[in-house]
């Protein structure tokens, strides 16, 4: 995919990253009304912060979690947990728009059912990016992942189930939704660093939600 042929598609236009992989342009515009209230208020319930890695590291992408789990990352681990480790308190609620949502994109890429239990909120600066990576945390991989992402342009890395196979570019932009599972299910993915800019309604920032079957 390339920017320029990004750019003249419709809202509504399912691309395939996969077999069964899509990308789904535009499809979390017509519900940004509610959605946007109910993120603005998670992040007050469950502020965004920089997670350690196991090796001791701190995360460049600050996160927070929604839903029945949560994701968390210290130094004993990538690992889902019931409670927020930095209040103590259980993770906010998922909000209906989320769901509603998360079920609605899986549907539309051909994943009927799809129950999500966890929504990681991850927030990225101009230059953050994310690693290619597999995620490999949940107890099983019969669910998709569904990713939604807002605010500033992105450019997502989806790669082969090596981290040394050649990662496909997939320009994302406010409201796009990315699914993938089934045999994509454990591709590698990433993001590359976000550029500079400002968004006329998310500002100086990325919010990606990834919405996941967890437990």
């Amino acid at each position: 995919m390339t920017t320029d042929l990004f750019a003249e598609l419709q809202t509504g236009t399912r691309l395939p990253m996969g077999e069964q992989a899509w990308l789904l342009h535009g499809f979390a515009l017509p519900r940004m009304g509610d959605l946007l209230p109910a993120l603005d208020a998670l992040l007050r319930a469950a502020p965004l912060r920089h997670m350690t890695t196991p090796g001791g590291l701190a995360m460049s992408v600050a996160t927070t979690s929604c839903g029945v789990l949560g994701w968390v990352s210290d130094r004993r681990g990538y690992r889902y947990a019931a409670r927020d480790p930095v209040s103590g308190n259980d993770w906010p609620a998922m909000p209906p728009v989320f769901a509603g949502l998360a079920r609605d994109a899986a549907a539309a890429a051909g994943f009927d059912a799809f129950a999500p239990d966890s929504c990681l909120i991850n927030r990225y600066v101009p230059g953050t990016r994310l690693t290619l990576h597999q995620d490999r945390d949940e107890r099983d991989f019969a669910a998709p992942i569904v990713s939604v992402s807002l605010g500033l342009p992105a450019v997502f890395l989806f790669g082969g189930h090596a981290r040394s196979d050649k990662a496909v570019h997939v320009p994302l932009a406010h409201g796009d939704v990315a699914v993938w599972g089934g045999v994509d299910r454990l591709r590698f993915h990433g993001v590359l660093p976000v550029k500079p800019g400002c968004h006329p309604v998310m500002g100086a920032q990325r919010i990606n939600l990834t919405f996941r079957r967890a437990g």
